[in-house]
């Protein structure tokens, strides 16, 4: 199977060698972390079958958000945290887009650009959220995760937020619930968003670069309701640590072109398209995220540092529906585990030996 990982060791020289001099540190540091996953480079972790007694090597991997390879464990180890945090009720996916013209602004000034989103988007959920005509709790919660590509690479910053339907109001601590079917009007919220992205832009003095009449179209926000906390988190689940581009998307590289699978928007059928190895290197890089910056983010009551528990907001949903709601489920199915490829027993580790320390014996 082709992969990332070999696109990169094939072809990283060439690309170094075009465009070395231009590239952002965290975008070399990104290949070499890719080029050096699970090979000698990360060192070995060694394993030891308890039925047949056979020792097992496995090559490190490199643990970088972006490369495809290391992202699995990562996203059971957060889907299971979210399913034990999920409160009971209806829930609803929103999602804010930028128009294209926007776009440009935004990927050369990342960590401004993406911060923007976020502070924008949140608050305008939380300012309808606070309108008694909507919902009427000056206390909402929510997560978002950023996303920064299309489905063929191309670039396009978005943030998918996930809000269960209602919000608290802390003059008297009880939840004010949204109807199902609805949260707030989309109209509303490009307005608003689109304002308070605009005074973040003036703010950090990028407004001079921005087409004027990207203020004068409709921004495209999207709310749809999506039943559970369960089911919405799991959707969302394999995108919170999802790269750019997985492996399994990857068909094959031929005559210099990298050929890859995709869907179009409301479509089912797999297409296949193909880009220059070049240009598909630099699309997968131009995702890169900023050194440190936070892709996922939590709000109000579903903020880590909120005063009020999560045990006590779902006392509050459970007494506004007059507790008839079905609760949640806590159960999340365990990842499996490395097993013997001979008798299939589970692996004990024994000891991990790092690069430099790596003895010039083979094991197994």
């Amino acid at each position: 199977m082709v992969s990332i990982n070999a696109i990169f060791t094939t072809f990283g020289p060439e690309y170094l060698d075009r465009y070395g001099r231009k590239m952002p540190d965290n975008h070399r540091k990104t290949m070499d972390a890719i080029i050096s996953c699970r090979t000698s480079d990360r060192g070995l972790a060694i394993y030891k079958c308890p039925g047949c007694g056979r020792v097992h090597t496995v090559f490190q991997s490199c643990g970088n958000r972006h490369c495809p390879q290391c992202q699995y464990q990562k996203s059971q180890a957060w889907l299971e945290k979210q399913i034990r945090r999920q409160l009971p009720g209806h829930h609803f996916m929103v999602t804010f887009t930028v128009p294209d013209r926007l776009r440009f602004v935004i990927r050369s000034h990342q960590r401004i650009g993406y911060s923007a989103l976020f502070k924008a988007s949140s608050a305008t959920i939380k300012k309808l959220a606070a309108d008694d005509t909507f919902i009427g709790g000056d206390l909402a919660g929510f997560f978002g995760v950023l996303h920064t590509w299309g489905r063929q690479l191309q670039y396009h910053p978005h943030i998918h937020y996930i809000v269960p339907g209602g919000a608290i109001s802390t003059d008297n601590l009880a939840w004010h619930p949204s109807r199902v079917d609805f949260l707030m009007p989309v109209r509303a919220m490009s307005k608003i968003f689109k304002a308070k992205f605009r005074d973040e832009m003036k703010a950090a003095g990028l407004s001079g670069l921005i087409d004027k009449n990207v203020w004068h179209v409709d921004w495209n926000v999207n709310c749809q309701a999506v039943g559970s906390s369960e089911r919405s988190i799991k959707y969302l689940a394999p995108y919170v640590f999802r790269v750019a581009i997985s492996n399994s998307r990857i068909v094959k590289v031929e005559d210099r072109r990298v050929f890859f699978k995709y869907r179009k928007k409301g479509s089912r059928r797999m297409r296949v398209a193909s880009l220059d190895v070049m240009e598909f290197m630099r699309r997968f890089l131009q995702h890169v995220l900023p050194p440190g910056f936070m892709k996922v983010r939590h709000y109000g009551f579903l903020h880590p540092a909120c005063a009020i528990p999560l045990a006590d907001v779902e006392a509050m949903i459970a007494m506004a529906s007059g507790f008839d709601i079905e609760m949640p489920s806590r159960h999340v199915s365990q990842p499996p585990c490395a097993t013997c490829a001979d008798c299939g027993a589970k692996l004990i580790y024994c000891y991990s030996v790092l690069p430099l320390m790596r003895p010039p014996v083979r094991y197994g």
